[in-house]
């Protein structure tokens, strides 16, 4: 078994197991308080669970709220015609409405329960009220609770080592280009394209799995590893551009040779740890020298060359896509960061 699976598979058995938990402890508790409609406490916290930390909390309480809201429909509306469907129709409706315009659609499904215990019943005494209120409240108290448990050192690892493939892969695909500018192969391999490709996919899942981390953290300064990968896929885009520019080239101009000694200089410094900026100077000294080189004295030697240049203005917009991801982390950030930050 790989060990994306077993990661998976790890992840998987802790939601299981947690939902299972929660559901027979929130049934079990609405019991014991005597409460009708006990098991709707277990599917409230089942639907509580199937999200992270920071929405089991913030939609805790918008759950709660929008309680309160379809009570009231029910109560105006339900009583008051001669067909109870209808009724539940008209209350789904406009609690559905309402949920989609402020993004409370995770809510819907517990306001449905709530509003057909209320159609059965036709019951708005204080008691059922309290009754409903009771099975919410225990759903979702014991969801916040029971995901207060996550794997958060196993994805944090994750997170560090899919940083890690992300650079040597990136190191890989610079390197590929660069033999390519120095004659050492014909034609760019097709590895190059599908390399790309598959690095683009993986940094999207990263992406994920980083957004899902940063959820279930309450310390706000670990979407640091979101920013990071967002970064990293703005680059891997770039590297795409430069791979298209390289195979428009039909005569290797002799500039080729400079820009290539720069790639692999720059290969061997894309790490978490550098901060680009000399790369970039290097970068910019090298369009300096280009401006006093000899004019083209060919049509096909000037489209190179200015093939070429594209090529140059890729790279400093990849260089440019990590130095703002630098400048714009908040002082935690940048405090985590530059501890472990190398001069580049």
């Amino acid at each position: 078994m790989s060990m994306e699976m077993k990661r998976k598979l790890q992840k998987t058995t802790l939601l299981a197991f947690k939902i299972a938990v929660g559901c027979g402890a929130a049934i079990y508790i609405a019991e014991a308080l005597h409460l009708q409609y006990a098991a709707s406490a277990g599917t409230v916290t089942l639907l509580s669970l199937l999200v992270t930390k920071w929405d089991t909390v913030k939609f805790s309480f918008v759950r709660l709220g929008t309680f309160f809201l379809t009570t009231l429909l029910a109560y105006l509306l339900m009583p008051r015609m001669h067909s109870e469907w209808t009724a539940y129709g008209i209350v789904i409706f406009v609690i559905v409405f309402i949920s989609a315009l402020l993004g409370w659609n995770s809510t819907l499904s517990i306001n449905a329960v709530i509003a057909s215990h209320y159609m059965t019943t036709l019951d708005f005494s204080r008691e059922f009220l309290y009754n409903e209120f009771m099975l919410v409240l225990i759903g979702v108290v014991i969801a916040i609770f029971l995901n207060l448990f996550h794997l958060y050192r196993n994805q944090k690892k994750d997170l560090r080592e899919g940083m890690r493939y992300t650079e040597k892969t990136l190191q890989a695909i610079l390197l590929e280009l660069t033999n390519y500018l120095l004659g050492k192969q014909q034609v760019l391999s097709h590895s190059v394209w599908e390399d790309i490709c598959t690095l683009e996919k993986k940094l999207r899942e990263l992406m994920e799995e980083a957004r899902e981390y940063h959820n279930n953290t309450f310390e706000a300064h670990h979407d640091y590893y979101l920013d990071y990968f967002e970064m990293r896929l703005e680059q891997c885009r770039m590297l795409d551009s430069l791979h298209a520019e390289m195979k428009r080239i039909r005569m290797m101009p002799r500039q080729a040779k400079v820009v290539a000694e720069y790639m692999t200089y720059l290969a061997d410094r894309i790490s978490e740890k550098n901060m680009p900026k000399d790369q970039l100077e290097n970068l910019n000294q090298i369009f300096e020298d280009m401006k006093k080189e000899e004019l083209p004295v060919s049509r096909e030697e000037f489209e190179s060359r200015a093939l070429l240049y594209h090529i140059m203005m890729d790279i400093e917009e990849f260089l440019k896509f990590k130095i703002s991801f630098v400048e714009n982390l908040s002082e935690r950030q940048r405090e985590e960061y530059w501890e472990k930050a190398q001069a580049g």
